[in-house]
Order: structure tokens, then sequence, then C-alpha cells
């Protein structure tokens, strides 16, 4: 057995002192450091782009957190299943019959994958944005929503009601910011919080945070868009009611994410889409739906493959083993932080300061660039591939950057977003560093 940081509900605060850690070390069974399990491969490592100049060199891609390339078994399990691809459900044919297997022990596997209790939910969707989407359109009627301004825009927008709260100075804060607020709201209620932030990649502190809005009687959504592809996650063992994620981050990007969690609020929502599938009868006068809210949200014919895609991206990661995926991420990720903090005029974004735990997500300003030449150079001189602007959380770059409100467009108010994952190199790292060492020297 080994010894790495994963989030669990360990040392949760009492409810007199509702503060607990981000994370905390935990001894974790069934994994080892070790050599003999060989991290899968991604596709595209050998990827060669043209630079200025004319000359083609290897693409260092630094862009994981938008979409993380394709890992080699999972392209290996949908090519397994083209051959007898055919509709699920309902079919009797061998290849209907095959096909609705695949995609129904999809389900179990995301299923296992998240640690999620047997009766909870799974709904296949297009991404995290469709699956917190789904469930804002399935809340009891009444329900308030309450979202830090730190959030993603798939977790900050689909709210009818909604009480946002201030970026906190720590995780204590965070932790009685929700307190407060969900002290004073009457009715249904749901926190919704981000596991690691898509900007900073810092570790918010679920466990505490889910403790709190249980004793107030809500439930709680975790974004874990950005924390499945570089920790495990267990939806039981932290007490939470609902995950979503996404298969693009997740090393399957065939069009598929989750929604998974409790099954009553879903179960009683209208149907988020209205077709075939999602019913039981249709009569002249009336529609019956479907009781069991993964046929009832999931009308039409699904995306069988993208499921299949997530699936084994799941079994890929759980077979590696997390030991060697995180030890080789916090190599890479303390190689990338100290190379930028040795270069002169880069300034590394951070909500809670350079020790508190993180994933694999780093963004920084340069003096003397925006954020978009930066990334312009970096892809253009040396073939490296990072994001740039606000990453869909326009409110949290803003006040991390310390900018008013100039707009969308606000070019000023932006950042370069390097992030790393599995196939990863420290040659990518250093070139990168090597570049905007570079850079700065020309500013």
């Amino acid at each position: 057995m080994s010894t790495l940081t994963i989030l669990t509900p360990a040392n949760s605060a009492s409810p007199a002192s509702p503060v607990a850690p981000a994370a905390v070390p935990v001894t974790v069974p069934g994994t080892r450091a070790s050599d003999d399990r060989p991290i899968p491969a991604v596709l595209g490592s050998d990827l060669e782009v043209p630079v200025r100049g004319g000359r083609l060199v290897r693409y260092a891609n630094l862009d994981y957190a938008a979409s993380a390339p394709c890992l080699e078994p999972v392209s290996a399990a949908v090519a397994a299943a083209l051959p007898a691809y055919s509709s699920v459900h309902r079919g009797a044919g061998y290849a209907s019959q095959l096909t609705t297997a695949r995609y129904e022990q999809a389900r179990h596997t995301v299923r296992a994958f998240v640690g999620a209790r047997p009766d909870d939910s799974v709904i296949f969707t297009r991404n995290t944005t469709d699956a917190t989407n789904l469930l804002a359109r399935s809340l009891p009627e009444g329900t308030t929503t309450v979202v830090f301004d730190t959030e993603h825009h798939a977790s900050l927008l689909p709210w009818d009601r909604v009480v946002r709260l201030a970026a906190p100075a720590f995780p204590g804060e965070a932790v009685r910011a929700v307190d407060d607020a969900l002290a004073s709201i009457d009715g249904p209620k749901l926190l919704v919080v981000t596991a690691a932030s898509n900007v900073t990649g810092e570790l918010w502190p679920i466990a505490a945070l889910a403790h709190i809005a249980h004793r107030h009687g809500a439930r709680v959504l975790v974004d874990a868009a950005q924390l499945v592809p570089h920790r495990r996650l267990n939806l039981t063992a932290l007490d939470l009611d609902y995950v979503v994620f996404s298969g693009h981050k997740l090393y399957a990007p065939f069009g598929a994410g989750a929604l998974i969690g409790r099954s009553d609020w879903l179960a009683d929502a209208e149907p988020y889409l209205r077709g075939g599938g999602a019913v039981r009868a249709v009569n002249d006068d009336a529609t019956e739906w479907h009781d069991d809210p993964e046929a009832r949200h999931e009308a039409g014919t699904p995306n069988v493959l993208g499921a299949v895609a997530l699936a084994a991206a799941c079994d890929a990661l759980t077979a590696t083993g997390w030991t060697p995926l995180v030890r080789e991420e916090e190599r890479l990720l303390g190689r990338l932080r100290a190379g930028l903090a040795s270069v002169p005029g880069v300034h590394e974004l951070s909500l809670w300061g350079p020790d508190h735990p993180r994933v694999g997500i780093v963004s920084f300003v340069v003096d003397g660039f925006t954020a978009r030449e930066v990334a312009e150079a970096l892809s253009g001189d040396y073939g490296i591939g990072v994001r740039d602007g606000k990453f869909c959380a326009h409110p949290f770059v803003r006040h991390l950057l310390g900018a008013k409100d100039g707009g969308c467009d606000d070019v000023t108010a932006s950042a370069v977003r390097a992030s790393i994952g599995i196939g990863t190199t420290s040659e990518h790292v250093d070139r990168l560093i090597d570049a905007l060492r570079d850079l700065a020297s020309r500013g």
C-alpha cells in the first residue's frame, strides 16, 4: 500500500466547527507505487505541427483541461464496438442485443468508477454542461441554488433561483459562507461546487461542504470534470448527492458525459427531452413517461459509442491505479510551477496560495504581453498548445486578476492556462519554460 492525497471525508468538521481541510493524506488499499503497471498511451503523441520558418516540431499539448487526448484503450474499445453497432433497447436482433449490453455495462462501469450508491441513477449526457442543465430542469419547484462566483459557467448559469457567493479567501471561509447562506434559505436547497478549479487546479473542500449542506437539509452537486482525470472520487464516501463530468476531459473525446446521483428528483421531473425511449405509452390524449430516470431522461437514440468510450476510460484509469498516475502528475506539476516561478515577469494565479493542493492545471500572466499574444507565440514559434482567455469562468478570472468587469472581450482580463495529464513529458514542460523565458527577455 502507498500514501497519496485524494479527496476524503476523513476529519470532516463537526457541526460546531464547520471547517475542514480540502484534502488529507490517506492510505489507499489496493494501490502501490510500482513501475509494473504501465500508464496507457494517448493518441497523437507523435503529432508534428508547423512553426514559424516552415519547420515541423513534435507537438507539446499542454491544453488537457480543455479536452484531453484519446487513450489508446479507449480508441480500441470503440473500434471493437463498431462492427456490431446497432440501436440500443427494444431491438430483438443480435447486434442490437449486443450493443444494448455494452451500453448498459458502460452505465455500471461509470457507477463503479465514481463509487456511486447501488440505487443512484447514471444518465448519459453530452458533457458536464448538459448534465448540469439536466439536473437544473429536474429540481423540485422552489429550489434555491447556492453557487460561488469561482465556478465554471456550466455551474454558474443554469439556475432559476440562485444565491451567488463571493470568492472565499481560504477554504474555511468557503465552508462558513455556505453555512450562512443555507441557514437563511427556506424550501428545497442545492449547493453546487467544483471539486477542482478549471482555472487554478485548486481542490475544494467538498467533504466539509457536503457535511454542512446536509446539516441544513440541502443537496450537493459536484462538478468533477477537472477532478476525475486526475484523482479518484468516491461519491458514497464523500456523501455527495450528484456528480457530473465529461468524457472529453477524461481521455474519451466521443461526445458523452454523465450525471450520477440520487434518483428521486430525477424520477419526479419532467423528461429533459421528450421523445422515443422516454415513454411507457402514448395515447390520443395522454402520455405515460417512464418512472426509471435513466430511461425518462435519455430520449432518442443515445450516444452509444460515447458511453462505451467513457466506460473504457474509466476502466483504463482504474486498471492503471491512481498511485503511478498521481505520482507522475505531481512530478510534472512541480517541475512546471518551479519553472514558471523562475521566469521574470511570469505570475501564477491562485485563490488560496501556492501550497494549497491542486491537480495539473496552472494559469498565469506574463508582464508586457496579453494572454492571446503569449498563446499565439507559444504555438507559432514553439509548437506548444495552451489555452488563453477567461476559461468559461469570467467572474473568477476577473477576481484573480483584480480586474473590473470590462466585458467578455476585455483581453487585459485574461490569462494563459497550461494543463497536463497522461502523455505529458518533461520535455513539454521544459519547452514551455524556455519559451516563456525567451518571450520575457524580448519584452
